[in-house]
């Protein structure tokens, strides 16, 4: 059966996640010992545990490894030209002929380098062996030292930055702070929801959402648009669904986590495709909730420069119609293109400029290029305009939204069928073409925020802080997987991190968040929430 949704009728069924897989089999949550089945030798674990509520267990932990000894170090970057935007790029890795050049060259300057191999990680989709070599100068007890001696080095003409070891996967963590919750649906009464406290256009605080819904636990979830160059800020940037209702469209197929009924939960790579439908003539439709011709992470047909998943990258399309629903709740877009405002049945009241606020129960559609001249042709006061939604898997099986389904999406996906399985360069995360891409934010560590499903169903939100705060230097992608794995995770993927990366446990803030300016203000958020008597 059709549902109207804000004035376009879209067609969608209320069946509850057919495809939704509950696996069966035990596989205890390996946190009571070494917390990764692969610790190093003088690891050490802390771990505290709280009972929530029923079925909802957290369980707080550090890893500590005595033998590790980071320290600060200058970084000589090769320089480079990024494969996407053929701007001028540093790279941490480069050719071995650099390397013995550029050593060459540091130890005739007074600079005594050392040269390191850095291998690919355990990606499932990118070259294995060696990616390249690293030039290194010194070992420095503080920043400041480091700073001063990175100075001299640039200096001398050479493309250098301040680096701590402690953040490459080629030596162990010292130290990473990690909370992780443990939901288990059959002994949890309430609900997990993907959520954007009812307006897609705002940014808040993970702690503010769950002090509101009075959550019991709360993390950050999908990527979402920060800056106004990108578009509106707030505004996720891959597949998003609230309560039944598609709120953003995907960038190509990526990792989303499906929380059919806030109970029944899945994790899978899925693609979204939308029509718009005015008697016998049909548009496709490549945006829910976003600027027309601007699309944060790419990955639509017809986005220059690529219609693949690029992170953090911004591509344009030329010919663009764009859906806003009644959950956009900001002023839209404006400029001179055309914008179709349609009521509850779906019936166009107004065609003209863009511009105003989506109207209470009804839609608005906005094209630029050859969609702009579609609204104009078809979209006339009177007609019934239909946008028809379809969300599937790579698999190819349809997910249908009812009442109460949420999605959230990030990438890429950690962990598929029991297996560490990351597909970084298929999800726009890495480029084995361009080591500058991606580098920092997959191969080195990070704060994280990682969602998975174990082999009895439960679902385990994890975070781990990084970037020192609280002496906690976080993961790389793949420790990231092999983490999640070794808790028994037989699905996992990687949500949003870094400053976003946040774990609140009764509404309270209770990780370390990175940013300076304390904890980010963000897009969407996954809330663990108690029973609701009146549901």
């Amino acid at each position: 059966m059709d549902k109207s949704k804000g004035g376009a009728l879209r067609g969608r069924g209320r069946t509850l996640l057919g495809a939704v897989t509950v696996l069966a089999a035990v596989v205890p949550l390996a946190v009571t010992g070494s917390a990764r089945a692969d610790a190093p030798a003088g690891s050490g674990t802390q771990w505290t545990t709280q009972q929530v509520a029923p079925g909802v267990e957290v369980r707080t932990g550090t890893l500590r490894d005595t033998a590790a000894a980071p320290s600060w170090t200058v970084t000589v970057k090769y320089p480079s030209t990024g494969r996407l935007s053929g701007a001028p790029v540093d790279v941490e890795v480069g050719p071995r002929a650099w390397a013995d050049d550029t050593a060459a060259k540091l130890r005739t300057a007074g600079f005594p380098p050392r040269v390191e191999t850095v291998a690919w990680p355990d990606y499932a989709d990118t070259p294995h062996g060696a990616m390249g070599l690293r030039v290194r100068v010194g070992a420095y007890a503080s920043q400041a030292a480091a700073q001063t001696a990175a100075n001299s080095v640039a200096a001398a003409g050479f493309h250098a930055a301040v680096a701590w070891t402690g953040y490459d996967a080629q030596q162990p963590a010292d130290v990473e702070n990690i909370h992780i919750a443990v939901i288990d649906p059959r002994l949890f009464h309430g609900t997990v929801e993907g959520t954007h406290d009812g307006n897609v256009a705002q940014r808040e605080t993970t702690s503010s959402v769950a002090a509101k819904l009075r959550s019991l636990v709360g993390t950050n979830a999908g990527f979402f648009v920060t800056s106004d160059s990108d578009g509106v800020q707030g505004t996720q940037s891959g597949i998003a669904a609230y309560d039944g209702e598609l709120e953003s469209m995907a960038a190509g197929a990526r990792a989303a986590l499906i929380l059919g009924g806030g109970r029944h939960i899945r994790i899978a790579d899925l693609t979204t495709d939308a029509t718009a439908r005015v008697a016998g003539a049909t548009y496709a439709v490549q945006g829910i909730n976003r600027v027309p011709g601007t699309v944060r992470d790419c990955g639509r047909p017809g986005a220059v420069p690529s219609t693949l998943p690029w992170q953090d990258v911004t591509c344009h399309e030329a010919d663009d119609l764009v859906l806003f629903t009644p959950a956009f709740g900001a002023n839209l877009p404006g400029g001179t293109v055309v914008q179709a405002v349609l009521d509850a049945t779906g019936s166009v009241v107004s065609v003209g400029a863009r511009g105003g606020r989506v109207p209470a129960g009804g839609s608005v559609l906005q094209g630029i290029g050859s969609a702009a001249q579609w609204l104009t042709a078809h979209a006339s006061v009177g007609q019934r305009v239909r946008v028809d939604e379809t969300v599937r898997d790579t698999a190819g099986h349809r997910i249908r939204l009812g009442r109460g389904d949420s999605i959230v999406s990030a990438a890429p996906t950690l962990v598929k069928n029991g297996r560490v399985a990351i597909d970084a360069a298929t999800e726009g995360t890495v480029d084995p073409q361009d080591l500058s891409f991606g580098y920092a934010w997959a191969n080195v560590r990070q704060p994280r925020t990682l969602a998975g499903v174990d082999a009895r169903g439960r679902l385990l939100l994890v975070t781990v802080d990084g970037r020192l705060t609280g002496g906690s230097e976080g993961f790389t992608l793949s420790e990231a997987a092999h983490f999640m794995r070794s808790l028994g995770a037989v699905q996992a993927l990687n949500l949003d991190g870094g400053g976003s990366t946040a774990f609140t446990v009764n509404g309270t803030l209770v990780n370390h968040t990175s940013d300076a300016t304390g904890e980010r203000p963000v897009g969407d958020t996954l809330q663990v929430l108690p029973a609701d008597p009146g549901r």
